[in-house]
């Protein structure tokens, strides 16, 4: 294993985890943003009135989104194995 071979999978590595948590993160965002803009046309200002909401939003995105995340995940560990089991 040269150092072109561990780049490459820090590389897919660190792309699997962004695309794995995608839908979380924007589910969050998303509720966030919305919840912000009520509280700020309301002036609401209750600081834990986001966080019911983001994590029922964020429970929701993985639940719809798991047999995807579970791919992209087993995806990368089937690379990660062949790679062992060839020697690299």
């Amino acid at each position: 294993m040269n150092e072109a071979d561990a780049l490459e999978i820090v590389q897919a590595a660190i792309w699997t985890v962004l695309v794995a948590s995608a839908p979380a993160v924007a589910a969050a965002m998303i509720v966030g943003i919305g919840i912000a803009l009520v509280q700020a046309l309301t002036q609401i200002q209750e600081i834990t009135l986001t966080f019911v909401p983001k994590i029922v939003a964020i429970l929701l995105a993985m639940v719809l989104t798991g047999p995807f995340v579970g791919a992209q995940i087993s995806a990368f560990s089937s690379v990660v194995f062949e790679r062992i089991e060839k020697g690299f």
